[in-house]
């Protein structure tokens, strides 16, 4: 809850209770849950209540960050901004996420969330000059009607799920191949353009996405519980920042705001035929469908640019076709850079023969400062209606950097995080290159960021400045001698 974030913030105290006394908080949430949290605490200090434990809000944030840090999980989802931004919260609560903490749809006793789910190639919608948006309107809109089509073809193996289903009518779109199209775009994830394309790619997906909604409802009816819901209030997501700043408080959400398409369009087709689905947009991680396409997964900047996987049909190399392709217009394409890459792990880092704007445009996951990735998404979850997948990267993880990535998550009105992925302490033996080639490499020359300055990753006898940090991680189990203790 948000009442957690501010108390973690000014270093307040939080009290545990036990949930058979405060069983109404489950449903609240937003100044409701506040109020009534505080009515409990006092009622706690007056004696009233007896089953309570009333800690530091920090020290419950340590543990929490201690367990990212250590197991990549469990992930921080934040209950007000996915329950005050829902368009149904006339019919329910939105009490978690799914497995991959994207959907956000309300359950009870007699209701299930289920959502069907599809994404859209934003790579295969991609020039150099920028989006095809009448290609993007045609490929949306089929597949809005495509995912609606699934609600009353597809098999429910309980009551609860079917319920849910023909009751709300959600549909889940997304997008995949977003760091292919900044490839095609010339543009690193790590710039104020990459976070203009996610603002004005997620907008148009979501303008045709609810419009496709709406037509469909003029054609084939509005689903049952539309009365009542934020679209049938004219609150469409865009408009539920506000909202959530008036229930958190404005200084707590740092969110953008600008559109650039004329959304009157879609106002007036909402307030004409109502909304056939009542959640029409959600990003997925899609692992497999991915592959299949050949683009990088959903939201993901690359993770390298050549490295192995393995699955069920054998073991695979994967490399960026988009680096090989760039490095041979430049003349660098050769055994050696193949040998290179191999070397550093498919990082370009220090291989010094690569031009500097090649290396920020082809950063990988983990040279990536973790602030570009919350900025891009934060500019998508103003159009989306419900959540995405947004796995975070931190080569050198502490507890002062996961504090301030997670609270930065927060502030800009993120509703849900995903996996916190960090570097392994070792590599694999690289066997098939000549390591005498290069010499030793220090480990943290290797891993650290370079989104804001590349040049300094390459100079070999400047030292990084580490300090401790604030907020160690509490338990790593190797004896204080890693470098995430020091």
């Amino acid at each position: 809850p948000d009442l957690f974030m501010k108390r973690v913030r000014e270093n307040g105290s939080w009290t545990l209770f036990s949930p058979s006394d405060v069983s109404e908080l489950h449903d609240l949430y937003g100044k409701e849950f506040e109020e009534k949290y505080e009515e409990y605490e006092r009622a706690a200090d007056a004696g009233e209540l007896k089953l309570f434990k009333r800690i530091e809000a920090v020290t419950l944030w340590r543990k929490m960050l201690s367990m990212l840090f250590e197991t990549g999980h469990p992930w921080l989802t934040f209950k007000d901004p996915s329950n005050i931004r829902s368009p149904q919260d006339h019919k329910g609560v939105v009490h978690s996420s799914n497995l991959c903490t994207e959907i956000l749809l309300n359950t009870s006793e007699d209701e299930v969330a289920v959502c069907n789910l599809g994404s859209v190639n934003l790579a295969a919608h991609t020039t150099a000059g920028g989006l095809n948006l009448k290609l993007l309107e045609k490929t949306v809109t089929t597949a809005i009607r495509m995912l609606d089509n699934v609600i009353d073809i597809n098999f429910y193996p309980i009551k609860e799920a079917e319920n849910a289903n023909m009751k709300h009518r959600p549909v889940g779109l997304g997008i995949m191949g977003f760091q292919d199209a900044l490839y095609i775009l010339d543009r690193s994830y790590a710039s104020p353009e990459a976070v203009q394309f996610a603002d004005e790619s997620m907008e148009a997906v979501s303008y045709y996405a609810i419009l496709a909604s709406s037509k469909l409802a003029a054609e084939r009816g509005t689903y049952p519980s539309f009365s009542g819901s934020k679209w049938d209030r004219g609150l469409l997501p865009i408009d539920t920042i506000n909202l959530l700043a008036e229930q958190r408080g404005a200084e707590f959400v740092d969110v953008n705001t600008d559109s650039t398409l004329d959304w009157e369009v879609v106002r007036k087709a909402i307030k004409e035929n109502g909304m056939r689905n009542s959640n029409t947009m959600a990003i997925a991680p899609t692992a497999t469908i991915s592959n299949i396409s050949g683009v990088t997964q959903s939201i993901e900047p690359t993770y390298k640019h050549l490295y192995s996987k393995s699955n069920l049909s054998g073991d695979f190399i994967v490399h960026n076709p988009y680096l090989v392709e760039d490095l041979k217009k430049e003349g660098l394409w050769d055994a050696d850079m193949i040998d290179d890459l191999k070397y550093f792990d498919g990082s370009l880092l220090e291989i010094e023969r690569i031009p500097s704007k090649t290396i920020h445009k082809y950063l990988t996951a983990f040279e990536i400062d973790p602030a570009w990735l919350i900025e891009c998404a934060s500019r998508r979850q103003k159009w989306i209606d419900m959540g995405q997948s947004l796995n975070l990267y931190m080569a050198e993880p502490s507890g002062k950097k996961l504090h301030e990535m997670y609270m930065l998550a927060w502030e800009k009105g993120l509703k849900t995080t995903y996996y916190l992925r960090c570097l392994a302490a070792t590599t694999i033996e690289k066997s098939t290159t000549d390591v005498n080639r290069r010499g030793l490499q220090p480990r943290w020359m290797k891993n650290k960021s370079a989104s804001s300055n590349i040049s300094v990753a390459r100079q070999g006898e400047e030292k990084e400045e580490r300090g401790k940090a604030e907020m160690p991680v509490a338990s790593c189990n190797l004896d204080g001698d890693c470098e995430s203790c020091q």
